[in-house]
């Protein structure tokens, strides 16, 4: 079917059938040997062709099942040479439409950048929300539901056809390599913008699209390919009847939406996967594009260095300069243990060379990480009974002090905070901390105020006096005045205990 695509006339072959699939956006059905070489104008082919190389062309199409040929039997001929140049007209088969179709197809996808567009998915569940409208009335038209349903399955192959090619160009940017770094980082970082955007709200219309698909079904699919089919008015086909193909690919394309976003196993939808892709690439992404900011703020990479010493050991003329080199590059040699000396110094003395020395004790830690052992005496261990008495004491004087206090400020029932009058300075800490507390809350219905300790042992409920008095508590350090309050502070366990 696609043999016309290659060979030394292909070009031609292509444009013969681009005339003809502008010939038919036209209506114009047939063609003759001068209307070919007119429409060969129109499609951009401006070489001559000599009328022996077109009919062989036309005829080679012919062969290859893309043209069929007639006589037309209906003009009126002057000449011999007339009819035998507009007796035959050429015309497009089904293989040869669906020839140019792929072709068309091809380029188009070679043309193509695929995009992750939110409004797609908005489409679809407006489209579903209109199935459900009109699936509920009766008095609607079945054709208003066949268009509804075929902008819905239009939708769905946009967002299939532009989600695969998206995601391909997606992986090819991960991998692409050897571009001009400052358009590489531009066009990452433009892609993370991209793809965080898409991002924002996907899982709440995913949802929204299931939950439509969901509504729909309610109404019945059945109906819905029931009057769909009956709005599509499908002409009678040769084959037979064409309404079993034609509920079988609504219902696939159906199943595919389902696939995406309600499946019926239960299994992960599609636009979570989607989801996952995108946060993947994001990560990928952000982690080139700091590999290239880290490359492009570096002098010379690493990459660079290691290929710079392979050169230079290529280049090395021995044996003995390839150890020179691989010491001054790397610095692993052996000679850790050069500041070891012999137990008694004075015997050896310090013109002796190394080979005539006697050896001395080298640690096995040295190699492993750089260090000897060092022997001192053990340390003793802290006898910390004394700390442990001083703190408990500490925590039951603090015990106490906070039990005194607490008794203090009891209340027993509803007070005046200035019945308080003088306090100790500890007990008006304790005071201060719950009235804090307490009004920091907001109020009941009736205007009180209630908190609790963290330890939950004591509970103050605070109320606002109308009288608008004020309160005055004195202690050793001074004098507070403030607003006076309806105070009662008291323990709930055992509010709770006389209750029971």
């Amino acid at each position: 079917m696609f043999r016309f695509t290659t060979g030394e006339k292909a070009g031609l072959y292509g444009a013969i059938l681009q005339a003809f699939g502008a010939a038919n956006e036209r209506l114009e059905t047939a063609l003759g040997l001068d209307d070919v070489r007119a429409r060969l104008r129109t499609v951009g082919w401006l070489d001559d062709v000599h009328d022996d190389d077109l009919q062989d062309a036309l005829l080679k199409l012919r062969e290859w099942q893309l043209l069929d040929v007639v006589q037309n039997h209906a003009e009126n001929y002057r000449s011999a040479e007339e009819y035998e140049r507009r007796n035959l007209q050429y015309s497009l088969t089904r293989r040869g439409e669906a020839a140019f179709a792929g072709v068309e197809h091809a380029l188009s996808v070679l043309a193509s950048t695929g995009a992750l567009q939110t409004a797609v998915l908005e489409a679809i569940t407006d489209r579903l929300d209109k199935l459900y409208v009109l699936l509920g009335d009766a008095a609607s038209s079945d054709r208003r539901v066949f268009t509804t349903l075929q902008e819905l399955e239009g939708h769905l192959a946009a967002l299939l056809a532009n989600t695969k090619a998206f995601n391909g160009e997606l992986q090819r940017l991960l991998r692409a390599e050897g571009a001009d770094l400052a358009t590489f980082r531009e066009v990452k970082a433009s892609t993370v913008a991209y793809l965080q955007e898409f991002l924002v709200n996907l899982d709440q219309r995913g949802q929204a699209v299931a939950a439509a698909v969901e509504r729909v079904e309610e109404r019945g699919v059945g109906l819905l390919y029931e009057r769909a089919l009956r709005g599509a008015d499908l002409p009678p086909g040769v084959d037979g009847d064409p309404a079993f193909a034609w509920l079988e690919r609504r219902r696939a394309r159906w199943e595919g939406l389902r696939a995406w976003f309600r499946p019926v196993d239960g299994a992960r939808p599609r636009v979570e996967q989607l989801h996952d892709v995108a946060r993947r690439a994001i990560v990928t992404l952000l982690q080139v594009l700091d590999r290239i900011t880290e490359s492009r703020r570096r002098s010379s990479s690493a990459v660079q260095d290691f290929r710079e010493l392979a050169r230079w050991f290529a280049a090395a003329p021995g044996e003995e300069d390839l150890h020179r080199l691989w010491s001054a590059a790397f610095g692993l040699g052996s000679a850790r243990h050069a500041h070891l000396a012999h137990p008694d110094p004075e015997l050896v003395p310090s013109s002796a060379s190394w080979a005539e020395a006697p050896p001395v004790e080298v640690s096995a830690l040295l190699r492993t990480s750089g260090s000897t052992e060092r022997f001192t005496r053990t340390g003793k261990v802290r006898d910390i009974g004394g700390i442990k008495a001083v703190r408990t004491e500490r925590a039951r004087k603090e015990r106490a002090e906070l039990q005194a206090a607490w008794d203090v400020l009891g209340t027993g029932g509803p007070m005046r905070l200035s019945g308080f009058g003088a306090l100790d300075h500890t007990v008006l800490e304790r005071l201060l901390d719950l009235l804090g507390r307490a009004l920091a809350v907001r109020p009941d219905a009736d205007g009180s105020r209630r908190a609790v300790t963290s330890d939950g042992r004591v509970e103050i409920v605070l109320r606002t006096l109308s009288d608008g008095g004020r309160a005055v508590l004195r202690t050793s350090r001074g004098t507070l005045e403030g607003p006076d309050y309806l105070v009662e502070i008291r323990n709930p366990a055992t509010i709770v205990e006389a209750a029971g």
